[in-house]
């Protein structure tokens, strides 16, 4: 897992996993990229991030693509990253072109319902949550019930 601040330069980074992965011998590599795109106004996407907590999401889904034989790679941009430029990769390497097709899959919905990140808008300068783009983290938060946390 890599954290950048800023916008990530998808080339250098999957250059550079691709180079690492050279002599692997696996045979399907299937990256995904994640662009932010123009729309309401927003100048940019501002991202905070909670490591502790998306260090042991991503360690889970290192030891699952293990399973099946594969490896899973990924990077997320903290702070603002301007319209048209990237806040995401990941990528799937496999001996199977099946199984690569299916965890890049899997993994990119986990992430996007379950990693914790939260988003805001910038708009002229200004940073303003973005909870209609936010997923909450089930079981968190400062309103929990006292059942809840027992």
């Amino acid at each position: 897992m890599e954290l950048y601040h800023g916008p990530l330069d998808i080339k250098s980074i999957f250059g550079r996993w691709l180079d690492e992965e050279s002599h692997s011998n696996y045979g399907a590599y299937i990256p995904f990229v994640g662009t932010i795109r123009a729309e309401s106004d927003i100048e940019a996407l501002s991202f905070d991030i909670y490591e502790p907590i998306l260090q042991v999401w991503f360690d889970n889904w290192v030891k699952k693509a293990a399973g099946r034989g594969a490896k899973v790679k990924m990077a997320h941009a903290i702070g603002d990253v301007p319209v048209h430029t990237s806040s995401y990769i990941s990528a799937v390497f496999s001996p199977k072109r099946r199984v690569a097709l299916e965890l890049i899959d899997e993994f990119v919905e986990d992430f996007k319902a379950n990693a914790p990140i939260w988003k805001y808008d910038v708009v002229n300068g200004e940073r303003i949550y973005a909870a209609d783009r936010s997923t909450p983290m089930e079981g968190s938060g400062l309103l929990k019930s006292s059942k809840e946390v027992q």
